[in-house]
């Protein structure tokens, strides 16, 4: 097993039509409003753009996201990250009854030195640790969804 691999899925369901969702993820400049975990976000271009997070864990990490897909008649964004880590992301929103569900997928290996030399003792409490990142993210894309 390559401890410094991970797969992440969280399903956030939201009080929403999909493609209002939709709209709100596409903005990824707009996540430091309402997503307080993602510090920064800096467009490169129209494609790419510098992302800066950091969780309840003392570190932050900083990576480059660029624009794999992006079909919003399927309901899917995905990127391909580079930096403290290196994979991919992917959000696939589709309707759930009055709203939507939101499905995001990350498979990242990482490179970051303090996390790779923690890799195995600290498994556990990083998972934790984005696990409560997603928690807040959701929490904070409902009340943005609010207000748009």
């Amino acid at each position: 097993m390559d401890w410094t691999r991970y797969r992440f899925r969280s399903r956030w369901p939201l009080p929403a039509d999909p493609a209002v969702v939709y709209d709100a993820l596409e903005r990824v400049e707009d996540y430091p409003r309402w997503w307080r975990q993602v510090r920064e976000v800096n467009r490169i271009d129209a494609t790419t753009g510098v992302v800066t997070i950091r969780s309840l864990l003392p570190y932050g990490m900083t990576f480059t996201a660029r624009e794999v897909r992006r079909d919003p008649a399927a309901g899917i964004l995905e990127v391909a990250v580079s930096g403290d880590i290196d994979g991919w992301v992917r959000w696939t929103i589709s309707a759930d009854g009055t709203g939507s569900l939101a499905r995001y997928e990350q498979v990242v290996d990482v490179n970051k030195p303090l996390l790779r030399r923690f890799a195995v003792p600290g498994r556990p409490v990083f998972r934790a640790n984005h696990r409560l990142m997603m928690r807040a993210g959701r929490r904070g894309l409902v009340g943005y969804l609010g207000t748009v």
